[in-house]
């Protein structure tokens, strides 16, 4: 029997009313932005499936908001403010973590997408693989 290739590890939001926990494998695959969004955020997504993303503490302070195509649920802290995870456009059967909110830094293989211009962009998304191969 093969180890376990992930390690949960923890997050949250910057007041702590909002805690989260993500398996994750040693080295994160992981994609800085540059749509309106994400620019003025500094979000850096780290997509997940769900059985891979547990909330743990908070999940009635945060408040949900969306726009553009309505698709994504971005939910943030009602305190704070603060996004550290939400359900992506790309894979709204998952979840997208954002890797600043992780308690400890993890290694990742940062790549860049092009979200100001998502629709002809999308198909680069596709390879992301929510499950280990």
């Amino acid at each position: 029997m093969s180890p376990d290739p992930f390690t949960w590890r923890a997050g949250g939001c910057h007041c702590g009313g909002v805690r989260f926990e993500v398996a994750l494998p040693q080295v994160v695959e992981a994609q800085s932005c540059n749509c309106s969004m994400c620019a003025k955020t500094g979000f850096i997504h780290i997509i997940v499936p769900e059985s891979r993303f547990r909330v743990t503490k908070g999940m009635e302070r945060l408040a949900e908001y969306t726009f553009n195509s309505r698709v994504a649920k971005h939910l943030f802290c009602s305190e704070c403010g603060i996004k550290s995870f939400y359900r992506p456009r790309s894979n709204p059967d998952g979840w997208s973590v954002n890797a600043r909110c992780l308690d400890e830094a993890a290694t990742l293989d940062l790549t860049a997408f092009d979200g100001q211009n998502w629709e002809a962009n999308a198909d680069q998304l596709a390879h992301l693989s929510l499950e280990p191969s």
